[in-house]
């Protein structure tokens, strides 16, 4: 089944740099998992709130220069948050990005500079990322909706 974004989505990836709209664009056809966009380019003021809720960990995301969107999955007409269709969406950015040749960051695998160059699936980059967190005895923070240029 081929997906599209919809207007909305389209609307939120305004400001956004073209090389990401480019990908999220082209993802949409790919993935088996329907998603729309939730943010892309973010005000200041956007970003202290979400750092101060803890759903951001830093005022330097690239959502304020408009070099990071926010993705959620969709199961029919429901939006869920659950990981593994994170790590669908995730497969089909990775394709696109290639296709297009534009380095991708994921949220759920921040230790991977880029997901182009990482040799396997994307539950396995989320799963790698967990591992190193551990071992470092710090907590992962995952953000398996957000992907940013890198």
């Amino acid at each position: 089944m081929a997906f599209k974004l919809s207007a909305r989505s389209l609307e939120r990836l305004d400001g956004v740099d073209s090389e990401l709209v480019a990908v999220v664009t082209r993802a949409i056809e790919l993935t088996e998992i329907d998603f729309g966009v939730i943010e892309g380019l973010r005000t200041l003021e956007r970003q202290k709130e979400l750092v101060a809720k803890g759903a951001s960990k830093t005022l330097k995301s690239k959502h304020l220069e408009g070099r990071a969107v926010d993705l959620a999955a969709y199961l029919g007409s429901r939006l869920s948050w659950e990981i593994t269709l994170y790590d669908n969406i995730a497969e089909a950015i990775k394709q696109a990005a290639t296709e297009f040749d534009v380095a991708i960051r994921w949220g759920a695998a921040w230790h991977i500079p880029d997901i182009r160059h990482f040799n396997g699936t994307m539950q396995e980059a989320t799963d790698a990322y967990v591992k190193l967190r551990v071992d470092q005895g710090k907590r992962p923070f995952i953000d398996a909706p957000h992907f940013e240029l890198n």
